[in-house]
């Protein structure tokens, strides 16, 4: 009996040491489901994103057009002699992330890229073709007319700094900065406050506007447009909290603010909101409505946002997109895109969606091309039958 006693306790206390590692381990579990958030490192939280095919599909040509404009303007840098030997570009492969190498890079994109080789410096050179140099010509003569339009995004960059200051090497005032290669760009004209509407603020205008407006106009006052990736599962909690999210008073990019620290969670959700419309209104100001991650965190502390950029766009997926494609992370302002193209375009992006689309051709359309110039040759030399058959003839009756 003392056996079974002893037996029956010790299975009891198996038992018990058992449950409470599981409740333990469980309740562990929960604190985590809930604080996921900050438990999860930041390449968990990329990851675990939801992919928009249609972006992804564009940084695949992407991040081949940037390989390529890199390699353009080393071959544009002497307007002189606008060529470069395939020896310097294989010794600049790693750093143009070539990665097979110069010559498979640029024998992959025959439409931009010509090889030939110099006999009187016996070696293999490379220059663009004449369809990429009329596009870079032609992306070279917008830019130049739309400098007026430079120089106000500019200020509207500016205007949104508190300081009136960004890091930038360009025109209007340079500053020297503490930090060693820096320069700062400052606005020393007096822009009003009220001088400057963003974006958002003209799209809530349009969607008022609308008769098939569904949205109650009060609620829209705060708002930004939504959209999400295709397949992406939105829960009833989800669409609570982005309503929630839309609710709260909006402060615009141009208008300032008190640098007092607000710690409660009304201050940091108005703070967040605040944060959302300045990067809202850099991407509309940018040419492609897209920029790297990397880039625009340069501008953080002089928005004054103190939050993570990159966790700003992946809270809100409805608004931007990020993609990781080319080993660069990249925003999309997903309201300006659909099916992969901006819905408004501008002459610059247009003229850089012509050299896209010679690196989208790769080596498609070659043999066509090959076939044409036959087809011509074979009918100038039947041309140039007819007319000797012509001359002989009128020749007889001399």
């Amino acid at each position: 009996m003392s056996n079974r006693v002893c037996m029956k306790k010790w299975l009891l206390t198996a038992m018990g040491t058992h449950i409470v590692n599981f409740l333990t381990k469980h309740k562990q579990q929960q604190a985590f489901c809930v604080s996921i958030r900050s438990k999860t490192t930041s390449i968990q939280y990329v990851e675990s994103r939801a992919r928009d095919p249609t972006f992804e599909k564009l940084m695949d040509k992407y991040k081949n057009l940037l390989k390529v404009i890199a390699v353009q303007d080393l071959i544009l840098a002497n307007p002189k002699n606008q060529s470069v030997s395939i020896e310097f570009l294989s010794n600049l492969s790693q750093k143009l992330h070539l990665n097979r190498g110069a010559t498979a890079f640029l024998r992959k994109f025959p439409h931009i890229f010509l090889i030939y080789y110099e006999p009187s410096k016996l070696q293999p050179f490379c220059r663009l073709t004449d369809a990429a140099l009329d596009v870079s010509r032609h992306e070279a003569e917008v830019i130049n007319a739309s400098l007026p339009l430079v120089v106000e995004r500019l200020v509207r960059i500016l205007t949104m700094s508190a300081s009136k200051t960004v890091p930038l090497r360009a025109i209007f005032k340079l500053c020297d900065a503490d930090e060693p290669n820096t320069h700062l760009l400052k606005l020393v004209a007096d822009v009003p406050s009220n001088g400057f509407r963003a974006a958002v603020e003209d799209w809530r205008v349009v969607e008022c506007c609308k008769e098939e407006c569904s949205v109650d106009r009060m609620e829209m006052r705060f708002s930004f447009k939504h959209g999400y990736p295709p397949g992406m599962r939105l829960t009833k909690n989800f669409r609570a909290k982005v309503k929630e999210w839309q609710s709260l008073p909006y402060v615009g990019p141009y208008e300032m603010v008190s640098e007092k620290k607000k710690l409660s969670k009304a201050g940091m959700m108005a703070m967040e909101k605040r944060a959302v419309s300045i990067v809202h209104e850099f991407l509309s100001l940018t040419v492609e409505k897209m920029v790297e991650v990397e880039k625009i965190s340069q501008f953080r502390k002089w928005f004054g946002i103190d939050l993570n950029i990159r966790d700003l766009f992946l809270d809100h997926p409805g608004i931007f997109y990020l993609s990781t494609k080319g080993k660069r992370h990249t925003v999309f302002l997903r309201e300006a895109y659909e099916r992969g193209c901006l819905i408004q375009p501008n002459p610059v992006y247009e003229a850089r969606r012509k050299l896209l689309d010679l690196v989208a051709l790769e080596r498609r359309g070659l043999r066509a091309v090959n076939s044409k110039l036959q087809d011509r040759s074979s009918s100038n030399e039947v041309e140039q039958k007819d007319s000797m058959q012509r001359d002989d003839s009128l020749s007889s009756f001399d």
